[in-house]
């Protein structure tokens, strides 16, 4: 009788447009694994308060509950019911109802704790039910994420053996350390694909990542699509570019958007550059009248730097950066427009700020906020104008004054947060002109620390840059990522006191079978004992 009415409850799910499941029947029961913590997870929460007592179990006539009328709740439901559905083969149905008798995941917003703040969360695991407490919408999707890691590593991926879905017992309170959260992959010296793309994102949004930067435009190619000057990537981004010229393909604007689009339903924002006035000869080689003399250099294939740069007198060159930004700004939602700026071997520092002074307003006109390879801070820019720190020193006399002004630094010191750096001499990808980053060089290092001058109330956050030199595919870009990202992730989002070596590298190896199961292919460091 019971199970009829429970059946019944969830059958007349169906009247809100959504699938059941009847789940299928379980083979044999697999050994039961050790028993998770609450603080098993990464990044590291804030505070945990468990409580064995509370053990909650995922069970055939489990729900997902969200507030009635709450539209961003019932999205995040929806999310982790597509999630959880596969591997549980439970219907788990998204209910926006004020309560159940059944056993449930609760998803509400409002009622956290105060500390939580715009994307933090609050996790409480009863008994009888979980419930997830935030602010928004970004909140309670971190806090999903969260739960994710707390339910066995089998919940990656389909399974016939029967597992019994538990989450430990008490109180998660939670939220980031800092606002920027980010990752960076790119496209320019090989293009990676749209699915590619979208397969990186669902890693990074697992940690908390909630800023995905995509380097466009290089000396090896042109990787979005521009209507008022067609030829970048047909000719600049078409067949021959990349490294070696084995990695042609572009953005159309429709791709770009999709990307955008997909990225935003994992509440990551896109951050599009476009590299000048340097790192443009793709540009410049697809059309002659961007160089100063008016011939086309050819193109360039190697790796070298340095050697390209806009003509900083010719208004010509500043029709084209404003159209450009005008087109990329018009398809990008995120706050954000990146200029690029570093390595400008070619311009004189009179040039190169005469060239800032103008571009850097024409963000600004086109509604966007200026972001900048650390070099813009040469030129004195508006406090608003963000600064990426990517040097392999602790001292920075241009960031440090721009820092004392007002400015805010995302910090990716290249030997510490490349992770197109190999691990070791015997790493078959990468390079290594900055370092050799294994897993604890990557997280040993406080980003409020790195620069002198440059504070916990300057940094806006941290960013990994992923270069694609030497990149071909998805599973190059998890083999260099991975386990080396869960480490920036966490150096973003968690607190300075629960920074932990010898924990961090603990909850790193129960990564491992998840990361199977998703058939991941990440470096296995000697560095960590993998489950």
């Amino acid at each position: 009788m019971r199970r009829r009415h429970i059946l019944t409850r969830l059958l007349a799910t169906a009247a809100l447009g959504l699938p059941i499941i009847l789940p299928a029947a379980p083979a044999a029961a697999t050994p039961a694994a050790p028993q998770r913590q609450l603080s098993d997870v990464i990044p590291a929460p804030v505070e945990t308060s468990p409580d064995s007592r509370g053990t909650f179990t995922l069970r055939p006539h489990t729900v997902i509950r969200t507030a009635p009328g709450s539209a961003a709740a019932w999205r995040v439901g929806r999310q982790l019911a597509q999630t959880l559905r596969p591997a549980t083969g439970y219907p788990l149905p998204v209910l926006p109802v004020r309560s159940t008798p059944l056993p449930e995941i609760a998803l509400l917003i409002g009622g956290a704790d105060a500390r939580v703040g715009a994307e933090g969360y609050q996790l409480d695991v009863t008994r009888q039910r979980v419930t997830i407490r935030a602010r928004t919408e970004a909140g309670l999707f971190a806090g999903v994420q969260t739960l994710r890691q707390l339910l066995p590593a089998t919940i990656e991926a389909p399974t016939r053996q029967r597992t019994t879905w538990t989450v430990p017992g008490g109180r998660i309170v939670d939220h980031p350390r800092f606002a920027y959260r980010g990752a960076m992959l790119d496209l320019a010296r090989h293009f990676h694909t749209v699915d590619e793309i979208n397969a990186y994102v669902d890693l990074l949004s697992q940690y908390k990542i909630n800023y995905l930067h995509l380097h466009l435009t290089d000396d090896q190619g042109w990787r979005i699509q521009i209507d008022s000057w067609p030829r970048l990537t047909t000719v600049g981004g078409g067949p021959g570019t990349g490294v070696d010229g084995v990695g042609p393909g572009f953005l159309t604007k429709a791709d770009y958007r999709a990307v955008v689009a997909y990225a935003a339903a994992r509440h990551i924002t896109i951050v599009p550059e476009i590299d000048m006035p340097g790192h443009t000869n793709a540009a410049q080689s697809t059309y002659a009248e961007l160089n100063c003399d008016g011939v086309a250099p050819a193109p360039r294939t190697d790796i070298a730097v340095g050697y390209s740069s806009l003509c900083i007198d010719d208004e010509l060159t500043y029709r084209f950066v404003e159209d450009v930004i005008r087109e990329l700004a018009a398809i990008t939602p995120g706050p954000f427009l990146h200029v690029g700026g570093d390595e400008a071997h070619a311009t004189t520092d009179e040039e190169y700020r005469t060239f800032m002074q103008r571009v850097l307003p024409l963000v600004a006109k086109y509604g966007k906020r200026a972001y900048g390879w650390n070099e813009v801070m040469q030129v004195d820019p508006p406090t608003d104008v963000v600064a990426q720190f990517w040097g392999t020193g602790t001292s920075n006399a241009d960031l440090a004054e721009a820092a004392a002004r007002g400015n805010k630094v995302v910090m990716s010191p290249a030997n510490k947060a490349y992770l197109d750096m190999k691990y070791d001499r015997a790493t078959p990808l990468g390079l290594s002109w900055a370092a050799y980053i294994e897993v604890r060089d990557a997280y040993d290092w406080d980003p409020a620390t790195r620069v002198a001058g440059v504070g916990e109330q300057s940094v806006l956050g941290v960013e990994a840059p992923l270069w694609s030199e030497t990149l071909r595919s998805i599973e190059d870009i998890e083999f260099m990522a991975f386990p080396r990202l869960p480490a920036i992730a966490e150096l973003g989002w968690s607190s300075r006191a629960s920074h932990d070596w010898e924990s961090f590298r603990a909850r790193l190896g129960e990564q491992a079978p998840r990361w199977r199961l998703r058939d991941v292919n990440f470096y296995p460091s000697p560095q960590v004992d993998w489950s």
